[in-house]
């Protein structure tokens, strides 16, 4: 474990970076190439194990980036990928053969979920889900073939989150590895890897980013475990281009001033919706209410940019009053400095059964909310008309709802 020598908001801007004086230039360069000359045969082996050899190996500028967040996440070593799904499955990929077994939590993102449930079990892999905050029940579900302990904190999209001393100690008692999706926390607001979490997964193409103009995975953690992902990264190509590199590491020097905003715009908006007489119930970690609150204030500095909710009311309810807002883009994603809302069950995910979605509590009235950098008293008031135009549409279709006579002489709607 690395020290930790500044604070995260040194850090975003200042890791990855040579802090000694020199001669050149303060932004890291774009090595936009795809490869990379030598002078004669012996430097081309030599350079087949470095960043200037092929970009799909890697790129100068890559490591910048990825040294920055290793520093960020407190952790040996980082790579980055094309996309977030391409390293959560690159990696389990390099981790996992024929006849492994996986134990994940039921709260994961759809892709993820997908990937485990359909795709692994192509390759003779399987996967038992377990309830993300049932730890006896992770305990059971280990067998002597299981080789990886799958997690999400906090879940996407009813924000549950993970007792990681906990779910760490099992993994150790077990010597299984322990991968987890930290993408809502980021590690401003969490860092996995100091509660001896193997892995740390990002969805860079949101919080890391933070401008919803990129693509990007990232996977942080033990240098052993990197380099074997490195590996098979380099078999299957999933690797950024130089310039997207770039734009991330643009992205990763405002991290902690807009991920502090974002917490507190978040936990102001969850505050105002657990007040709400339309509202059935609020998702936020650091809300009053929340059944892990306690938890997540204690191994988190916030409660992150994103937050779900319950109206009272049907699917149809939840529709009219995302497409009723105007500061918050109807778009799926997250992290990005503009405000986005999005209904699960058609987005994030659409992919797996009516039945999983059951069981992880993620239902046709939940609404997400990725809260941006906006006035948080400009999103409320947004929030507040849209609830006051769906309570509008309610009371006109109950008044012109047609009755009909029963046959006990009472009314009954249709």
């Amino acid at each position: 474990m690395k020290e930790h020598k500044h604070h995260p908001e040194t850090e975003a801007v200042r890791a990855g970076t040579d802090l000694d004086k020199k001669n050149g230039p303060v932004t890291t360069p774009i090595y936009q190439t795809s490869t990379f000359e030598v002078t004669d045969n012996e430097e081309q082996l030599r350079a087949t194990s470095t960043d200037m050899f092929y970009t799909r190996y890697g790129n100068p500028t890559h490591t910048v980036a990825e040294n920055a967040i290793a520093e960020l996440e407190g952790v040996d070593a980082a790579l980055l990928f094309a996309s977030g799904m391409n390293a959560i499955t690159t990696s389990v990929l390099s981790l996992l053969k024929s006849g492994d077994h996986v134990v994940a939590q039921r709260d994961i993102y759809g892709g993820a979920t997908k990937f485990f449930s359909q795709w692994l079990p192509k390759l003779g892999v399987e996967t038992t889900f377990v309830d993300t905050t049932e730890y006896d029940q992770h305990g059971r579900a280990i067998r002597p073939n299981t080789k990886l302990l799958y997690l999400e904190s906090p879940t996407n999209p009813t924000l549950r989150v993970v007792d990681l001393r906990q779910v760490t100690a099992l993994a150790k008692q077990h010597n299984l590895i322990t991968f987890i999706d930290s993408t809502f926390a980021t590690p401003i607001n969490q860092r996995p890897g100091d509660f001896g979490i193997d892995l740390v997964m990002h969805s860079g193409t949101k919080y890391f980013a933070g401008h919803s103009d990129l693509i990007c995975g990232i996977v942080a953690g033990r240098q052993d475990l990197i380099h074997k992902i490195h590996e098979t990264r380099t078999t299957l190509g999933g690797v950024m281009d130089p310039h997207a590199a770039w734009l991330l590491l643009r992205g990763i020097k405002t991290l902690a001033v807009r991920v502090q905003r974002q917490n507190d715009n978040a936990l102001r908006i969850a505050q105002f919706l657990a007040r709400h007489a339309q509202i059935r119930r609020v998702h936020y970690p650091f809300v009053e209410g929340h059944p892990q609150r306690a938890l997540a204030v204690e191994q988190m500095h916030g409660g992150g940019g994103v937050l779900s909710f319950e109206v009272d009311g049907a699917g149809e309810d939840a529709k009219r009053l995302t497409e009723a807002l105007r500061l918050f883009s109807l778009a799926p994603s997250l992290g990005g400095v503009g405000s986005l809302v999005t209904i699960p069950v058609l987005t994030s995910h659409a992919m797996i059964s009516a039945d999983q979605r059951q069981k992880m509590g993620v239902t046709d009235q939940l609404i997400r909310l990725a809260v941006g950098i906006e006035n948080a008293d400009d999103l409320i008031a947004d929030l507040e008309q849209a609830l006051t135009v769906v309570a509008g549409t309610r009371q006109h279709a109950q008044v012109n709802s047609p009755v009909i006579l029963s046959g006990a002489g009472s009314f009954a709607r249709e």
